[in-house]
Parts: C-alpha cells; sequence; structure tokens
C-alpha cells in the first residue's frame, strides 16, 4: 500500500464515516441537537471534496496507484451507502431509494470486477449518464442531512427531489452497464 497524500486523504475520507454517522447519536451535551444536521452536513460535504481532492493531487502529484484506483471508490461507497442508511434511519429518504442506490453500486462495482477479470475493464468505464447520477445525489445528500429551512428554501424538499432523480438516474446507468456487459455474458457463457 503506498503511503502518499492522495491515500492518506482517501483514509482520512473513511475515517470520517464513522464520526459523521455518530454525530447524530452522541450525547446532545457534546453536538446539540440543532447543530447535528449543520455538523453532518459539513462532515459530508468535506468528505466529498475530499473525494475531488484525493484525485486530483494523484493526478497533479502523479502518485497515481492501483491501491489508490481500489480504495478510492470503495470510500465513496461506503460513505454514500453511511449516509442513505443515516437518513432512513432518520425518516429523511425512503428505504427504495436508498436500496436501489446501495444495491446498483453494489452491482456495478461487481460488474466492473468481472468485466476487469476477462480483459474487459474498459468497456464499462463511467458513463456521462453516471457522472449525472453522483451529482445530482452529492447535492442531494448534504440538503437532506441539513434538513432545516433556510427562510423560504426546503432543504428537505430539493433533496428529496434530487435524491429521485439520483434514483431514476441510478436505475437508467445500471440498464446502460448491464446493457454493455450483456455481449460479454453471452460470449463467455456460450
Amino acid at each position: 500500500m503506498p503511503l502518499n497524500l492522495p491515500n492518506l486523504i482517501t483514509w482520512l475520507r473513511i475515517v470520517l464515516i464513522p464520526l459523521f454517522v455518530g454525530i447524530f447519536y452522541f450525547e446532545t451535551s457534546w453536538v446539540s441537537e440543532p447543530n447535528q444536521n449543520l455538523v453532518a452536513t459539513v462532515l459530508f460535504t468535506a468528505a466529498a471534496i475530499t473525494d475531488w481532492l484525493d484525485g486530483w493531487l494523484a493526478r497533479r502529484l502523479n502518485q497515481m496507484s492501483a491501491f489508490g484506483a481500489f480504495l478510492d471508490p470503495v470510500a465513496d461507497k461506503l460513505m454514500v451507502a453511511a449516509a442513505l442508511i443515516t437518513l432512513v434511519q432518520l425518516e429523511r429518504v425512503d428505504a427504495i431509494i436508498a436500496l436501489i442506490i446501495i444495491g446498483r453500486e453494489i452491482t456495478i462495482s461487481a460488474l466492473r470486477e468481472w468485466m476487469a477479470q476477462i480483459g474487459a475493464g474498459k468497456s464499462v468505464a463511467v458513463s456521462f449518464l453516471g457522472k449525472i447520477k453522483t451529482v445530482s445525489q452529492m447535492v442531494a445528500i448534504p440538503l437532506l442531512l441539513y434538513h432545516d429551512r433556510i427562510g423560504a428554501f426546503s432543504p428537505q424538499l430539493a433533496g428529496t427531489w434530487l435524491i429521485y432523480l439520483a434514483a431514476v438516474l441510478t436505475l437508467a446507468s445500471m440498464a446502460y452497464y448491464l446493457k454493455v456487459a450483456l455481449p460479454f455474458a453471452w460470449r463467455k457463457a456460450s
């Protein structure tokens, strides 16, 4: 495991996950109830920014590694899954939405692993649709975490619409990846 700045930042993102989830379980003397939403939102947003930062630094410092390429998406998926499960627990997201998004991540990760094993890993590179899904999801989650109204603006309402959009895009992008992989599956089955 190469110990470099981008990988350390990725590890930091993983370490932030229990802290981010724990905010809602700490004694209110540590983090008062009104501040829990704000602190969780800040932690999640900081973790999301480190996702961009570690990749940028790896390219900029020429410190890309196979381990970093493996760890980065794992950290992303853990962070999003933890956030969605927390939001389900807080009754801010429907369980079916969380199941769709988390289930797609597991399915596509397994698909990418299988495609890499058969030498067709580049066939399931990240699609534009997948990027739009990620953006809508990464904007929705902090809005849903923050939850409290800001004047006339309802982060909960905006976040709900965005997470529904993310779920629809999740299904569409999964269908796209499965369509790309299907010919390889038929060839392997024959």
